[in-house]
């Protein structure tokens, strides 16, 4: 996953957040990912929908691509 320093993340408009309070960054594909997967560990069934639904609006079949790298 590319690093985001704090800059980085200031810059970063609203959308490119899944979470409320600009967390869950899905600025780039690792990114969403990486959201994907802390809101399945630590997130409520609500917020990981909602993560889940951002992430497919902005990266359409990566919950597939997930899913697959889970079964190997």
């Amino acid at each position: 996953m590319a690093k985001l320093t704090s800059e980085e993340r200031k810059e970063l408009p609203a959308k490119t957040f899944a979470g409320p309070n600009r967390s869950y960054p899905i600025n780039d594909r690792s990114h969403a990912i990486n959201a994907k997967a802390r809101a399945t560990q630590f997130a409520s069934p609500a917020l990981k929908a909602k993560v889940d639904a951002a992430v497919a609006r902005k990266f359409p079949g990566l919950g597939d691509a997930v899913r697959s790298m889970k079964k190997k």
